[in-house]
């Protein structure tokens, strides 16, 4: 620890979450190391003080300093923040594991699931990772878009970690007059939340997509709040976390912004496009598209009805007509609406 509880701090990952989040880090007087595998944004980075890729014309603070070395951006550090795409942790983990001599707190901000092994990110990270060199896991989510972080807009988000004593150091890294952090114990439910969104998020981009109007797009949201509630219970969150921050939150922010790339992808389906030219279209990760497979496999595994994700898998994976999908979710058998939110509350009495 530096003077003052100021600290190093070292950033995987260089892309405008990842920036964003060392800007934060940044203003709160911390020694930011913001690791890339890009030589050339590292450049950039460390001579102009710019991401243009990643955040275009916003100047980065000074303590932030970049690094192509990954081992040279972890000496003497005992808190990182791992802000890589959830295809590239297992790689990104070993790398570190092979460099890495002393406990660390690891942070991610990652919001996805690992098809077929069906893991959430701190599940991944404590099986790759060995107990000696594993301090703590904590995840950072909420409604956050890297964009109007990094311009200093009011940003909530929350915390979680099996040891609040750990989340509570992360808070106090991260909060300032900007950027408020809240503290949650429930691990599970503030991933699921995290996660499942970017699926709702994909649907409602769909319907903008095809011209529905605002109707439909919050009968979407609310009823995919309602799936992923019944999932996430199922796994062992607590239902309230789904009004949060990690749930409620997240949810409005991926499905109304124009920052999401979730409702973009979405948004170019709705309009014909197919997957593969909305994702050479979009030339950043759709964590979305991962985790509908997951999820997907997830509601099997469970035995819970997910009728929006089934019908997004199929628009993604099975080649349906986004149009037909719509229709498919319209024409379903009539149900209480109040059904699953009283299914959920006797599960969660029972425990």
């Amino acid at each position: 620890m530096q003077e003052d509880n100021k600290t190093a701090v070292t950033v995987i990952g260089a892309g405008s979450w990842g920036t964003a989040l060392a800007m934060v880090l940044a203003d709160n007087g911390h020694e930011v190391r913001l690791w890339s595998h890009n030589e050339n944004q590292v450049k950039e980075i460390n001579q102009f003080h710019t991401n243009q890729k990643y955040l275009p014309e916003i100047k980065l603070p000074e303590l932030i300093v970049s690094y192509a070395s990954l081992n040279d951006a972890l000496i003497g550090v005992e808190n990182i923040v791992l802000a890589v795409p959830t295809k590239a942790i297992r790689e990104v983990l070993g790398k570190i594991r092979a460099v890495q001599k002393a406990p660390l707190t690891i942070t991610h901000v990652s919001k996805g699931i690992e098809p077929n092994s069906l893991l959430r990110i701190s599940e991944i990270i404590k099986e790759e990772m060995p107990k000696e060199l594993l301090k703590d896991v904590v995840v950072l989510s909420g409604p956050s878009h890297a964009e109007e972080v990094s311009l200093r807009h009011p940003t909530t988000v929350t915390v979680s970690s099996e040891n609040m004593e750990a989340a509570e150091r992360i808070q106090d890294l991260f909060i300032n007059q900007n950027f408020r952090v809240y503290t949650n114990s429930d691990v599970i439910g503030v991933e699921i939340g995290g996660a499942l969104k970017n699926i709702i998020a994909l649907a409602a981009g769909i319907t903008d997509g095809l011209g529905y109007g605002d109707n439909a797009k919050a009968a979407l949201m609310t009823r995919g709040l309602a799936e992923i509630a019944r999932l996430g219970t199922k796994m062992g969150a607590n239902p309230l976390t789904f009004s949060g921050l990690a749930g409620i939150g997240d949810l409005i922010v991926t499905c109304t912004s124009v920052h999401s790339r979730n409702w973009k992808a979405g948004n170019l389906l709705g309009k014909g496009k197919t997957l593969d030219e909305v994702l050479d279209n979009m030339g950043m990760v759709v964590e979305g598209v991962r985790t509908t497979k997951a999820a997907h496999q997830l509601a099997q595994t469970y035995d819970v009805q997910m009728p929006i994700t089934s019908v997004l898998y199929n628009v993604l994976f099975n080649g349906k007509n986004p149009k037909d999908a719509v229709d498919v979710l319209m024409s379903r058998g009539r149900t209480h609406e109040m059904e699953d939110l009283v299914n959920v509350l006797e599960e969660k009495s029972l425990e």
